[in-house]
């Protein structure tokens, strides 16, 4: 499937999860894509978001077999409230442990993702603000999205991008730092030039229009939106025998019908048809 998309014109690829270092012979899988060239034959742009308890170890090896850069999922900076989220007594020492392999081995830029909830977790802000300073990384908020097991996310819980920036220039001044269209993230370095942080804000500030991305969930469907309710079966395909070029009209066929934006917050939202866990983080 990469091997079909890459010769398309995609030129950036991020393995997720579940947790992808869990899975038997991912070294090799990363191996295999870095084999990879895009139209224009460079390498391609290869990216694991992981949880990190596994990186510590892994971080060289998976340089070596050609990944670029490196995603740490992380909602808390101290390591109490570290271990209440996770369950995983120690688990803080191993993640930031993990996270410094990684810079050492050269996978950068190095991103720390954390999703906030009111209530929950948004007093960490000002700790990653001094995180990023600190550890040389840049962390990226991420504003909670109806996407959870327990289907329990109101417009209350968000943590928004403006309320963020307000509780974060409490600490340091900020500065915007320019974006292309279809990045994501709105990035802002500290004024004095050391730390850079990202937030992500699907919810209060929607980026559909600019969206670039689709995903492969881990039983071979296409979904061209988060928040997809239905999913588009490229395995079906493989399965009977289809052809490259078959593969490919299929694919553009999905693309095309791809959502123009989320619903998230207005009347006619429809939750998605397979939540996070689901379809990989």
């Amino acid at each position: 499937m990469a091997r079909v998309l890459v010769s398309m014109g995609i030129s950036k690829v991020r393995i997720t999860g579940g947790e992808p270092l869990l899975r038997k012979g991912v070294i090799d899988f990363v191996r295999e894509l870095a084999m990879l060239r895009d139209t224009h034959g460079d390498p391609l742009d290869l990216a694991i978001t992981t949880n990190g308890h596994l990186l510590a170890d892994m971080a060289q090896p998976l340089k070596e077999a050609g990944l670029n850069r490196i995603t740490v999922s992380m909602d808390a900076v101290d390591p109490d409230r570290f271990t209440r989220i996770t369950r995983v007594p120690g688990g803080y020492d191993h993640v930031l442990a993990g996270i410094r392999a990684a810079r050492h081995a050269g996978l950068w830029p190095l991103k720390v993702n954390c999703v906030l909830m009111r209530d929950f977790n948004e007093d960490q802000i000002i700790p990653f603000g001094m995180f990023a300073r600190e550890e040389g990384v840049i962390v990226r908020f991420i504003e909670f999205m109806p996407l959870e097991e327990g289907r329990v996310w109101s417009p209350s819980v968000v943590v928004t991008l403006d309320e963020i920036l307000e509780r974060m220039g409490e600490y340091r001044p900020l500065v915007q730092i320019p974006h292309t269209r279809s990045e994501t993230a709105r990035r802002y370095r500290f004024e004095d030039g050391v730390g850079e942080i990202g937030i992500i804000a699907p919810v209060s500030h929607p980026f559909c229009g600019h969206c670039s991305r689709i995903r492969i969930t881990s039983d071979g469907k296409i979904r061209t939106c988060l928040f997809s309710v239905w999913d588009h079966d490229l395995h079906e395909l493989m399965r009977r025998s289809a052809s490259d070029d078959d593969m490919a009209d299929f694919i553009r066929g999905v693309v095309s019908r791809k959502e123009e934006r989320h619903h998230i917050g207005e009347a006619d939202f429809v939750p998605a048809s397979r939540t996070m866990v689901h379809i990989g983080g």
